[in-house]
């Protein structure tokens, strides 16, 4: 179940009555070359609360060493994807991420989406009934600096249902990217045409522009179909984004445009763009 991805260390924070143990691969081993990864990232589990509408807000608190970065849930072609499999938890039907607005990363040449220094990620969890969930889950993540590690990580942690609200974990909430209307997003329009191994997608995105250098970001609903970084201009009030879609097979495929997102980011604000109007 792909929802997050990065690496580092865990922590057991007994305020919380969570066990997080890391767990390193062999780019971790000694002579390896690479940073001991305990060093690297520290990550800890924040218990939450149950949500009036019946789910459990926790959070995922992940501290970086100077210098080193960690991705963003579509991370770019520098960047190494999030997955989170938490099949092995106990009284849990499902969870989600909520992701704080991210950072934008140039290296090489490459661009990379994420976090650095430190970030908290929201946690929503589905319970299958009342009482505590005992999440059990295997975290694999990328933390980058001038290498990059892949990083297996063991979450284990009992989240009771009566805790109260975490003021931490609602200020990484509200660091949200904004909705189109909290944007003043006046319409998007898509056009797309099949090229030899996929799809070229085109959008025009009449919106007041974001500080700084604005970066657009397209997802598909499918996670097998890779996405081109986008080529970005700006004409008056409207953006323009245009990116390739390739899916496993190399060929053209059908597109249904309600389901592609765009997240538009500039500076330290972002726009989450759901589906787009045919051109």
């Amino acid at each position: 179940m792909p929802i997050f991805g990065s690496m580092g260390k865990m922590n057991a924070t007994l305020a919380a009555l969570v066990l997080a143990t890391g767990a390193t691969g062999p780019a971790a081993e000694a002579g390896s070359g690479y940073p001991d990864p305990f060093e690297v990232a520290q990550f800890r589990i924040l218990p939450g609360w149950r949500t009036p509408e019946g789910t459990h807000m926790a959070g995922l608190h992940i501290t970086l060493a100077p210098g080193w970065k960690t991705y963003w849930r579509a991370p770019g072609d520098a960047g190494i994807p999030p997955e989170l499999d938490w099949s092995g938890s106990r009284n849990l039907a499902g969870m989600s991420f909520h992701w704080p607005v991210p950072k934008v990363f140039h290296q090489n040449g490459l661009r990379s989406i994420g976090y650095s220094g430190e970030v908290l990620l929201p946690m929503e969890l589905v319970p299958d009934g009342p009482g505590t969930i005992a999440l059990s889950a295997e975290l694999s993540i990328g933390v980058c600096e001038d290498v990059c590690m892949p990083m297996h990580v063991r979450l284990r942690a009992d989240l009771p249902a009566g805790a109260r609200p975490d003021p931490r974990i609602g200020a990484a909430l509200r660091d949200r990217p904004m909705t189109e209307a909290e944007a003043g997003v006046v319409s998007v329009r898509c056009t797309v045409e099949p090229i030899d191994d996929g799809l070229r997608m085109r959008a025009e995105i009449a919106m007041p522009a974001l500080p700084g250098d604005e970066v657009a970001v397209f997802e598909t609903a499918d996670p097998r179909i890779w996405v081109s970084e986008s080529a970005v201009t700006r004409q008056g009030g409207a953006l323009w984004a245009e990116s390739d879609m390739v899916p496993p097979n190399g060929k053209p495929f059908f597109l249904n445009r309600s389901d592609v997102r765009i997240t538009v980011i500039g500076g330290d604000s972002a726009v989450d763009i759901r589906g787009c109007d045919g051109g």
